[in-house]
């Protein structure tokens, strides 16, 4: 069952009213894991890899009630397909029965019981999506939105930056990434982000080109996806500082820890990681070695919002500025909005970075069409000079079509 606007009223009276009952709440009686996809028109790619199909990874958790929460977990294409096995045949066997609002208990359950066989990449990512689906129903249950379980908004609505200029193999990528870096601005985006990871000489003639299409009042940001070594980085960091690029993506390897702190210290541009990084004892590591300037948490990889917490908690003990890393459906996107909302300014600093909502620019019928209320996101940032507001409702606010789902699902 999905709810809609009309069934919300219906469903705060089955699960609570925002009134918690002395017996807890409801428990968990299915999970099912859905794996939408659809080819592109144009291949994408990125320095890894290129590819032809648009995958997302939702989970479902359903209560005995017949109430929905929704998640996401991280990952493309035949990695989806690998992670719906671990939900359906792996976690739920683990959790059925158990107490929707018992997250922390349900999260470490799970972790304990994966931690020899997993304790990092897929078995991680499909608890995070089952995680942010318990937080969605948490939501429900007490008839208040995410944010609000996390403790409030500091900020009503989210500046967004835009991401696209992905890698395709054509003769003239320069060219193409500077009409599509003027597309971004004119959508209304003040700063925006672009793939690199072909070569040193091949990435500062993509930079340069983007930079003069949009000048130099627009912020630009890198993501090279751990093309290069730590020797290779640094020179190409050196010319991304010569062209005003705010942070500098993923330069290396994400197990390169000394390569980051190399960067770090060379560089006076923002070294930026962390969606390849998984639960807080993988952040633990990162953080404490002083690998990167600006930590890019991937909620939906991770281990869900129970352990981003604690992420986020390691981050403002080290001082260390927090802006997401956000790529998936509209349940990510809406998942990403509560967080940022309720993400506090980082302290120490006249001028604290501020969190930014990660927006993938490029086709996505999975983002744009997947709700039964879309978020509107491009529209808001149009005509709200580059920011979105909240989502409304109960939980994150974002209840997927179910017709939509059906029509997209592939299975193993």
């Amino acid at each position: 069952m999905n709810i809609s606007d009309l069934d919300h009223i219906k469903a705060s009276k089955i699960l609570g009213n925002g009134n918690a009952s002395r017996n807890g709440g409801p428990k968990i009686a299915q999970i099912r894991s859905h794996v939408l996809q659809y080819e592109l028109d144009e291949e994408l790619g990125y320095s890894q890899q290129y590819y032809t199909k648009r995958t997302a990874h939702l989970i479902e958790v359903i209560t005995e009630d017949g109430i929905s929460g929704w998640g996401e977990s991280f990952g493309g294409n035949n990695v989806a397909l690998a992670n719906k096995v671990i939900v359906e045949r792996v976690i739920q066997p683990m959790i059925l029965g158990m107490d929707v609002l018992d997250r922390e208990v349900i999260w470490h359950k799970a972790y304990n019981l994966l931690r020899d066989h997993g304790q990092k990449g897929m078995p991680i990512q499909a608890l995070s999506g089952i995680d942010i689906a318990l937080w969605d129903l948490a939501g429900k249950y007490h008839n208040l939105p995410v944010y609000k379980l996390l403790g409030g908004a500091f900020r009503k609505e989210i500046p967004v930056y835009g991401y696209g200029m992905m890698l395709q193999q054509v003769p003239d990528l320069a060219e193409r990434f500077a009409a599509e870096s003027a597309a971004i601005v004119d959508a209304g985006f003040s700063a925006m982000k672009m793939k690199i990871g072909l070569g040193v000489k091949e990435d500062v003639k993509l930079v340069e080109a983007v930079r003069h299409s949009i000048g130099a009042d627009i912020g630009l940001m890198v993501d090279a996806n751990h093309a290069y070594t730590t020797r290779e980085a640094i020179p190409l960091g050196r010319e991304f500082e010569r062209l005003g690029i705010n942070w500098f993506e993923e330069p290396v390897a994400p197990e390169d820890h000394a390569g980051y702190r190399a960067l770090c210290q060379a560089l006076d541009i923002n070294i930026a990681g962390g969606e390849a990084e998984f639960t807080s004892f993988g952040f633990r590591d990162l953080i404490a070695g002083h690998c990167v300037d600006i930590l890019q948490p991937e909620v939906c990889a991770l281990g869900g919002i129970t352990e981003y917490l604690k992420v986020l908690a390691l981050a403002r003990a080290h001082f260390v500025p927090v802006v997401n890393h956000v790529w998936g459906s509209a349940v990510a996107v809406g998942t990403n909005l509560h967080l940022l909302a309720a993400l506090p300014d980082f302290p120490g600093a006249a001028h604290p970075v501020q969190p930014m909502l990660e927006y993938d620019t490029t086709p996505n019928k999975f983002r744009e069409e997947l709700l039964q209320k879309p978020l509107n996101i491009l529209e808001q940032v149009k005509n709200n000079g580059g920011k979105v507001a909240l989502p409304t409702g109960p939980g994150l606010g974002v209840d997927p079509d179910p017709d939509f789902i059906k029509f997209y699902s592939v299975e193993l």
